[in-house]
């Protein structure tokens, strides 16, 4: 039992359908892991495997991470640029497979790096499912002039043919740094209006909003509520985050 659980501000528990919360890991050792999970696991849903890091690190020690993560009702996932490396070298079917050996049961389809056609990218992301993945797709690109050419309705018509091919969750690209990409300005401050016009044409238990920032996520707990999916959160941000979702800090106190 937490102390003081008198005060503290009820949240759906897992497995959570909302007020979820995606973690990157950049690294992490499995025994640092572990102990940020012992504390901090009830508060974190999807685990996602940065980038490439995936191939950088001994087999061994991503299965045992990837374990020790299931043990605490987590997902964790490979990251979108894994999966553009092996559709790039026309290697997804090993792909899906390595993944597989190494224990992960969703896996990430962007192309954001890249470039996929959409009707490409409608079909990896059919092919993941079919071949037992649970999808978490993201739609945006990492380069701001790119990014910048996709409309808004580009966007919201892209995320909705997305979720219809299979994929569980949209995710919003910010990437890591929250600045000068899809929904926020070169300050990091959000668009409010994009972000409205999206939740007007789309629904929004379905977007996982990346906000890698403080705030950018009290933005979107203020603005949505403490059921907002965030994403892109790092590992030293878990507990915090999650103290703004219960109201615990002055940015968010009787605010929620």
């Amino acid at each position: 039992m937490k102390s003081f659980n008198f005060l503290l501000k009820k949240r759906e528990e897992k497995p959570r359908k909302k007020g979820i919360t995606m973690v990157l890991d950049k690294g992490l050792g499995l025994e640092t892991a572990e102990s940020l999970m012992n504390i901090s696991g009830d508060y974190v849903d999807y685990l996602k495997f940065g980038w490439g890091t995936s191939i950088v690190h001994e087999q061994d020690i991503i299965k045992d991470k990837v374990a020790m993560y299931k043990s605490h009702n987590i997902t964790p996932y490979t990251g979108g640029t894994l999966f553009e490396l092996a559709y790039m070298n026309d290697k997804l079917e090993e792909f899906f497979q390595e993944a597989h050996d190494l224990g992960f049961e969703a896996i990430e389809v962007s192309d954001g790096s890249t470039t996929i056609s959409h009707d490409k990218k409608l079909e990896c992301i059919e092919s993941a499912k079919k071949d037992g993945f649970e999808v978490l797709s993201e739609v945006g690109k990492k380069d701001p002039g790119l990014d910048k050419e996709l409309s808004l309705d580009e966007r919201i018509e892209y995320m909705q043919n997305e979720l219809e091919s299979g994929s569980s969750l949209i995710i919003v690209e910010a990437r890591e740094g929250g600045k000068n990409i899809g929904i926020y300005d070169k300050s990091g401050n959000a668009k409010e209006d994009e972000i409205d016009y999206i939740l007007d044409n789309f629904d929004g238990n379905k977007i996982l909003w990346e906000a890698p920032n403080k705030d950018q996520q009290v933005f979107f707990i203020l603005k949505l509520g403490n059921d907002v999916n965030l994403g892109n959160v790092s590992t030293d941000d878990i507990t915090s985050l999650e103290t703004l979702r219960r109201g615990l800090r002055g940015d968010t106190v009787g605010k929620i």
